[in-house]
C-alpha cells in the first residue's frame, strides 16, 4: 500500500491509501524520497480554477470548449517534481537502489513501466534533493531558454544559452520558474541578468543568486522599471531596452510589464499561466508601436525545427548540469520548505488560502513511514 495526495473539492486536501499494483516483467517500483511543490499549476486545483475543471480541452482542436470538464474532482496525483528510489525492479533499464527523477504526482510509491513512464537516473553528485527539478521542472525552464535561442537563430540553434550569451536580459517574475530561468541565463553567459518582482524578500533570493534586481510596482507609487533599464540600456538611437524578456508571473500586469521593458522588435518569452486572463494587458501601446514579440514556450512543445535535437531527455541533461553548479546556492536560498508527507494536505491548503508564504516547498517521505 502507498499514500496520495487527493484534492477531493476546492480547499479539501486530503492523503489517502492507494493500493500499489505488482511489479510486472519490465516494470519497477520507487520509493519516493523527495516531492516538490508547484505552488502555481497544483494549487489552481485546490483553488478551484484550473481551465480544465470548467471546461472540455478539444486536444485535436486545441481549443477548451463548452461541455464536461476534461479533469473532475477528486483530482488525485498532480505534482511533476518526484525524486524515487528503486526497490524493486525486473527490467534491464534501471537497476535496483538506482536515484530517479520522474513526474508520477504526489505519492509514497509508484509501480512504473519504463515504455510508459518518463525517468532520469540522477548521478551521485547531485544533491538528491534539487532532484525535484530534473524530470519536468527544470526542462520547463530550459525550453524558455531554448525559444530564446530559437528567436535569434532560427533550426541553427545550436547551445541553449544562445538567444541570452551576451544579450541583456529580463526576467519578471522571482517564483521558482523565474528564479531558475534567471540562473540559466547566467548560466548561459548573459551580459546582464535583472529580476523584475513585486515582492521583497523574492527580490532577495534572486540577489542572493547572482541577479540585479528591480523592484515592480503595481500602484504607480515606486520608480518605473521600464523607464530605469531603458535609460540603461541602449543599443542605438531610439532602441532601448531588454534584448528579452522571460515573463514568469501569471499576472496580466506581469506581462504588460514585461512587453514594456523590450527594445524595439524584441521578443517576450512567456512561460506563465493566466487563470485569471489577461485583462490588463494594453496591445495598442508598447507592443503595437514597437513591434514586439511573444512566443509561448510550454514544456509540450519545443521550437519548430529542434525536436529532433532537443527532447526532453536533453534539457533534463542542462538541469542536471544547472544543479551542478547553482546546487548549493539553490538549495540555500530557493528552497524554503521541507516538509513531512504527510504534512502536505494542511500545506497545500495554507497556500492556497495564502495563510503560508513559500518559494519552494518540498515534501520528504522516509522510507520507514511505510513499514520500510
Amino acid at each position: 500500500m502507498g499514500e496520495v495526495l487527493t484534492i477531493e473539492a476546492p480547499g479539501r486536501v486530503a492523503l489517502v491509501e492507494e493500493k500499489l499494483p505488482d511489479v510486472p516483467e519490465g516494470g519497477f517500483r520507487v520509493v519516493t524520497a523527495y516531492s516538490g511543490v508547484s505552488a502555481g499549476t497544483e494549487l489552481t486545483y485546490v483553488k478551484g480554477d484550473n481551465p480544465y475543471l470548467n471546461a472540455t480541452f478539444d486536444r485535436e482542436l486545441g481549443l477548451f470548449v463548452p461541455g464536461t470538464p476534461s479533469i473532475e474532482y477528486p483530482v488525485r496525483g498532480i505534482g511533476y517534481m518526484q525524486v524515487g528510489q528503486v526497490v524493486e525492479t525486473r527490467t534491464r533499464a534501471v537497476r535496483e537502489g538506482a536515484r530517479v527523477a520522474m513526474a508520477y504526482g504526489h505519492r509514497t510509491a509508484y509501480v512504473a513501466d519504463p515504455l510508459a513512464d518518463r525517468f532520469v537516473e540522477l548521478p551521485e553528485d547531485l544533491d538528491p534533493l534539487l532532484g525535484v527539478y530534473v524530470a519536468h521542472m527544470g526542462p520547463i525552464c530550459a525550453n524558455g531558454l531554448l525559444h530564446a535561442a530559437h528567436d535569434l537563430y532560427g533550426p541553427a540553434a545550436r547551445r541553449l544559452g544562445d538567444g541570452v550569451h551576451g544579450r541583456r536580459v529580463v526576467v519578471v517574475g522571482a517564483g521558482v520558474v523565474g528564479l531558475l530561468v534567471a540562473c540559466f541565463a547566467m548560466h548561459g553567459g548573459a551580459a546582464e541578468v535583472v529580476v523584475v518582482d513585486e515582492t521583497p524578500a523574492r527580490l532577495e533570493v534572486a540577489a542572493a543568486l547572482g541577479a540585479d534586481v528591480l523592484t515592480a510596482s503595481h500602484d504607480d507609487t515606486g520608480d518605473d522599471p521600464a523607464v530605469t533599464l531603458k535609460r540603461r540600456w541602449r543599443h542605438g538611437p531610439q532602441d532601448r531596452g531588454a534584448d528579452v524578456v522571460f515573463q514568469c508571473r501569471g499576472r496580466a500586469r506581469a506581462l504588460a510589464l514585461g512587453l514594456r521593458l523590450l527594445r524595439p522588435q524584441g521578443t517576450l518569452v512567456d512561460l506563465a499561466f493566466y487563470t485569471e486572463g489577461a485583462g490588463e494587458v494594453r496591445l495598442g501601446e508598447e507592443f503595437h508601436h514597437n513591434g514586439l514579440s511573444v512566443r509561448c514556450a510550454q514544456i509540450g512543445r519545443v521550437p519548430r525545427g529542434l525536436a529532433h535535437a532537443w527532447d526532453r531527455e536533453r534539457l533534463s541533461y542542462e538541469t542536471i548540469g544547472l544543479l551542478r553548479e547553482w546546487g548549493p546556492r539553490l538549495r540555500r536560498h530557493l528552497v524554503t520548505d521541507v516538509v513531512g508527507f504527510r504534512d502536505a494536505p494542511l500545506l497545500l491548503g495554507d497556500l492556497a488560502a495564502r495563510r503560508r508564504q513559500s518559494l519552494q516547498a518540498v515534501l520528504r517521505h522516509e522510507v520507514e513511514e511505510e513499514g520500510g
